[in-house]
């Protein structure tokens, strides 16, 4: 097959518009039109169904969709890895990881990485599901459990705890709960069971949620159990690192606890010598080895 027509096809197929694949690719619609109307001859195929809003791939289109879109990341990671046969470290970094860690953790530290590098752009996506690094929809992944895809890098950074925290003013005006039993007359705050990452937040909660505990509030991240928290609302199950950024805290029912909660760095194997890769896992070792200075510092 023609790879400038593929090309094109795959503009039009992700942009689901002539007019809009046109502006991407500096062409006319007529001329995407053409080339579209000739792969799909050359093919013998109909690759889109086409209405007055637009164009909706066939099932011929999205077979040769998927396969466009596994070459587009194949070429992304090879032109990747050229560029980082530079000395510099410059581009575009993706990472992933949840909306939690990202925001509560890695977020407010960037900064630091920016200043070591500047010329470095992090695209950084939080979110729960776990991207699929080895297609390269991320390069670099900190996860909340120990990746399972076996071409990968992966390295342990830390562990972390879920525990139960509250504000001072919540507890000066509900008081504190001595026992389990007591959380029945409090609200728990907590993140979704359904969590894909951190399992052990999910059986703490099932534990606690075995009580009975007549008034809850579901959240779908950590961040949004935090705000809540801090505004009063009731006792929240959280990871132990909010409270670095947060000595308004308190925590509640101490001798309640998850299990670890392993934290990964993960980033596919062809990237192992990229220099940007290099200078993110360094920054998060660094940050990693401040935090937990920091920890004990805070803890006497």
């Amino acid at each position: 097959m023609d790879w400038d027509k593929l090309r094109i096809f795959h503009a039009v197929a992700d942009a689901g518009s002539l007019t809009h694949a046109g502006d991407t690719l500096h062409l006319s619609q007529s001329a995407v039109s053409r080339q579209v109307r000739a792969l799909e001859e050359s093919l013998n195929t109909t690759l889109f169904h086409r209405h007055a809003r637009g164009l909706i791939l066939t099932e011929q289109g999205e077979l040769l969709f998927e396969a466009t879109r596994s070459m587009s990341k194949r070429l992304d990671a090879a032109a990747a890895r050229i560029r980082d046969s530079e000395e510099e470290v410059f581009g575009e970094l993706r990472v992933t990881t949840t909306l939690g860690f990202g925001t509560l953790w890695l977020a407010p530290r960037l900064h630091k990485l920016y200043e070591l590098y500047p010329d470095l752009n992090i695209d950084l996506m939080l979110e729960e599901k776990v991207l699929d690094l080895p297609m390269r929809e991320a390069d670099a992944a900190i996860r909340m459990k120990e990746p399972s895809q076996a071409d990968l890098i992966r390295k342990r950074l830390m562990s972390v705890r879920i525990r139960l925290f509250a504000t001072q003013a919540y507890i000066d005006k509900h008081g504190a709960p001595e026992s389990i039993d007591d959380l029945t007359n409090h609200r728990l705050i907590y993140q979704r069971t359904e969590s894909i990452q951190v399992g052990a937040s999910s059986s703490l909660t099932h534990t606690l949620l075995a009580n009975e505990i007549p008034s809850r509030l579901m959240v779908n991240n950590y961040f949004g159990v935090l705000q809540a928290v801090l505004h009063d609302l009731g006792i929240g199950v959280l990871p132990d690192y909010v409270v670095e950024e947060h000595p308004e805290l308190v925590r509640v029912l101490p001798d309640i606890e998850s299990d670890d909660v392993p934290v990964y760095l993960a980033y596919p194997e062809e990237l192992r010598h990229s220099k940007r890769i290099q200078a993110f896992r360094d920054f998060v070792q660094e940050e990693i080895i401040d935090y937990r200075k920091h920890l004990r510092e805070i803890s006497g």
